[in-house]
């Protein structure tokens, strides 16, 4: 067949896949809606996704070189363990068993399943955005995070923090967990994990990570990180950047852990 001939059929099978990204477009955009306001709906999902993730994990081996958590969550609890953005979605089901966490989830809509998710592991969500440690006047929310996780602290109980801003820079550490190391006196612990199977979401902000089954899972705890009580405004942004630096670091180990990288 001439390429002029096939030129036509190539444009409608162009224009059908089209079609048929529209509807599915279309009709998540209307059932969105009814299901972020039906309670029930919210929970069955999440349990869904809790399922999905402990089955990822279950056929998932741990790579050779990977840290030991447990271990390593021994010598610093009670510490501020911190994760990008992107990454996070493994940190339930990584977390040793029977050890009580408090982990600091975004105020947004769109995070509200990860809340729900969270506590289907037994895990108390704080709701709040912690990226500029609650300085502005509008950030309420913020601050009243900080203040329930520096509680969780006190108490002996370790917390996870999501590190960069939602939607700002990823992969930049915010000053929200810099402020709750200082008041809190207890360090933050640099944490990456993902697996050798897994998407990629290139259009998100944050590059969110899927992690798949049937493939080798690995982790990487930081060396922990002290924030001084007297930081001046100086000392806070070089502990940023620190932070920073820790959590490249560690996300870049434990993905040359996975896919056997030299």
């Amino acid at each position: 067949m001439s390429d002029a001939r096939l030129a036509p059929l190539a444009a409608n099978t162009v224009k059908k896949k089209r079609r048929r990204a529209g509807g599915m477009k279309g009709f998540w955009q209307r059932i969105r809606k009814p299901l972020a306001q039906s309670d029930l709906a919210k929970s069955m999902l999440a349990t869904l996704l809790a399922g999905g993730l402990r089955f990822v994990r279950a056929t998932n081996r741990y790579a050779q070189g990977s840290s030991d958590a447990a271990q390593s969550y021994e010598k610093v609890t009670p510490a501020i363990l911190a994760i990008w953005h992107g990454q996070h979605l493994l940190a339930p089901v990584l977390y040793p068993r029977g050890k009580p966490l408090a982990a600091m989830v975004s105020r947004s809509a769109d995070a509200e399943l990860n809340a729900l998710v969270v506590e289907k592991f037994g895990f108390e969500a704080v709701r709040g955005s912690g990226g500029r440690g609650g300085k502005s006047k509008g950030d309420k929310g913020g601050a009243q995070a900080l203040i329930a996780l520096k509680k969780t602290l006190d108490a002996g109980s370790n917390v996870c923090m999501i590190a960069d801003i939602p939607h700002g820079t990823p992969r930049q550490a915010g000053m929200g967990i810099v402020t709750l190391a200082r008041l809190s006196g207890r360090p933050v612990v640099p944490i990456a994990m993902t697996t050798s199977r897994r998407k990629v979401l290139e259009k998100t902000w944050d590059k969110t990570t899927i992690n798949l089954p049937f493939g080798r899972c690995a982790m990487i705890v930081g060396e922990p990180i002290m924030v001084p009580a007297d930081a001046d405004d100086a000392e806070l942004e070089r502990k940023r950047q620190e932070i920073t630096d820790g959590l490249n670091e560690a996300t870049e180990r434990v993905y040359r852990i996975v896919d056997r990288r030299a």
